[in-house]
């Protein structure tokens, strides 16, 4: 073990094998270690930005056991908005201070292809200045499958009505097994690199993300953390690494044994120090909880993503992030905490320092 650490003082990359033996060290030790990593690149910087999530449809063709949002299942409250139904979201967001709104929606095959463009274009003539964060590669794999298109096909669409940037969601894990179980027919993991690929190379920026904490084993979080390296190394098109923790209520996934608060950090911990080459780690608040986010920056962690103003698609599923958070005390819990709060545009321009 003591091998494994000389590495990481020396900056150099481990394998998996050394990657997964990471979660034996002690908590402090693997802290100490992700920790210093962070200091270095942001000293006592913790980013957030100012945005709202918008989910415009929550009728779906998929069948995820994780998910609590699909009106397809458990929720038979569907809904599908319209433009003039978003614009006034995004208005409300941009008068409330926003400088980005996060579209991302279920697969929903009813709406057709050109709704979910339509809504981008109307947003975008609305507010020139607005970044606009959609389309998750598991929503552009359905659009591209719906429409008969090829991923380049829709990514231009998606450039044309004027989205810049990608989420990172829909990655779930990476191994197949896993992903047969927990989302059978959504996009494969190959599938999903390769869309971030092809977006990347358009000049675009994208996030990435881990959904872990169900039946996944440690090994598997590893592989996937590795292969996002792999790519970031092609293309060195991420802004961030965001683990996603499973959250429990309200899906068809059965999992017994949660974890723990411990093997949350590690992995953010070993997070930052196997992605050398990716930016910032996000801990989203939304998924780990506010307090443990906050606890999280002092183990890899810089960004803590942003004030959401609602949030649908976790809170579902039991997170407590329906309203998202106020301004105020979000500037406050990160000073508390004794971390300098940088309010961040979506791409990590620095916009002001509290």
């Amino acid at each position: 073990m003591q091998k494994i650490i000389e590495k990481i003082k020396n900056k150099q990359r481990l394998n998996h094998n050394e990657g997964l033996k990471l979660y034996e060290l002690d908590l402090f030790t693997l802290g100490e270690l992700a920790n210093n990593i962070r200091r270095e690149k942001f000293n006592n910087k913790a980013f957030f930005n100012i945005n709202r999530h918008i989910n415009p449809t929550n009728f779906c063709k998929d069948v995820c056991s994780f998910c609590a949002f699909s009106a397809n299942r458990k929720n038979p409250n569907s809904y599908t908005m319209n433009q003039d139904e978003v614009v006034k979201i995004a208005q409300n967001a941009v008068d409330m201070g926003a400088n980005e709104v996060h579209i991302v929606s279920a697969h929903n095959d009813k709406a057709g292809y050109d709704w979910y463009f339509e809504i981008f274009s109307a947003v975008r003539g609305q507010f020139a200045n607005l970044h606009i964060k959609a389309l998750t590669a598991a929503e552009i794999h359905f659009l591209a499958t719906f429409s008969g298109k090829n991923y380049d096909e829709v990514i231009d669409d998606m450039i044309k009505s004027g989205v810049d940037s990608m989420p990172g969601g829909g990655a779930e894990i990476f191994d197949e097994k896993i992903r047969a179980k927990i989302c059978k027919g959504k996009v494969k993991s190959d599938e999903w690199l390769e869309i971030h690929k092809l977006w990347h190379k358009r000049g675009k920026y994208s996030n990435a993300t881990m959904l872990f904490g169900h039946i996944e084993e440690r090994t598997h979080r590893i592989d996937h953390i590795l292969r996002l390296r792999e790519l970031q190394d092609q293309t060195g098109g991420f802004n961030a690494f965001i683990p996603l923790v499973y959250q429990r209520k309200n899906n068809y996934l059965k999992v017994k044994n949660f974890l723990s608060s411990q093997e949350i950090l590690k992995t953010y911990c070993i997070s930052r120090i196997l992605l050398d080459n990716i930016p910032h780690i996000k801990a989203y608040w939304v998924t780990s909880t506010i307090n443990l986010a906050l606890i999280a920056l002092e183990y890899g962690a810089d960004d803590l993503d942003g004030t959401i103003g609602r949030e649908s698609i976790n809170s579902a599923a039991g997170a407590k992030s329906m309203n998202g958070m106020e301004l105020e005390e979000f500037v406050s819990l990160i000073k508390d905490a004794k971390f300098q709060p940088i309010q961040r545009d979506s791409l990590y321009n620095e916009l002001k320092r509290y």
